[in-house]
């Protein structure tokens, strides 16, 4: 609820915002994606180890600089995660054997993208992006309901690219359907193995855009 709420006053904000300024020059969009996520180590030995299935959503400001060319950012919850096989560690007691970590995560996730979109054709736009995206954990478990905190890294960052279409619903309103990829640069956790475990996922955008 306290994330929900900070989204809610965030999209009241920006609603204020837009008052001011040209309607054809910033777009506001509520996002509510599902997503398909799983993470990569760059140690040999451990193993991705299964997908996780989560949600982002949240609010989208698409602001334009040129007809068909705008900066787009937000405010995003995003559920995420994946499962690594880690090789037992005869040395250290409670990994003296082969096991799987599960990591469920929850970030608030601020992008940053340039945007590029057709003119009106049928109804329908296209568009493609690219950019970047932070992240900020709030909330991690082993998909036990168990914390594990501890073992995740507070911050990260990655490329997103993707691509999709607005469909007009009339006036200023658009159905937006899409589908963007997220690549990790950073590591993710915080384990006993030293190896680099990155981030990555399939959203498939759906919004509505006003």
């Amino acid at each position: 609820m306290k994330h929900t709420s900070l989204l809610i006053l965030l999209a009241l904000f920006l609603t204020a915002g837009l008052k001011a300024q040209d309607s054809k020059r910033t777009r506001l969009a509520f996002v509510l994606s599902p997503q398909i996520s799983w993470l990569n180590s760059d140690e040999a030995s451990v193993d991705g180890n299964g997908n996780l299935f989560g949600y982002n959503f949240g609010v989208v400001m698409d602001r334009f600089f040129d007809t068909n060319y705008a900066f787009s950012t937000g405010l995003t919850i995003n559920t995420t995660g994946g499962k690594l096989k880690y090789p037992g560690l005869p040395e250290v007691e409670p990994f003296a054997e082969d096991y799987t970590s599960t990591y469920r995560l929850k970030y608030i996730e601020v992008p940053l993208s340039l945007k590029l979109i057709t003119n009106e054709f049928h109804r329908s736009r296209y568009y493609g992006q690219f950019g970047l995206y932070t992240q900020y954990n709030i909330k991690t478990n082993d998909g036990n309901g168990n914390s594990i905190s501890k073992e995740i890294n507070f911050f990260d960052m990655g490329y997103q690219i993707g691509g999709g279409m607005e469909y007009s619903l009339g006036g200023s309103t658009y159905l937006m359907l899409g589908l963007i990829y997220s690549g990790g640069f950073m590591d993710v956790t915080d384990h006993v193995i030293e190896d680099k475990a990155t981030l990555n996922r399939f959203t498939f955008q759906f919004g509505i855009i006003f």
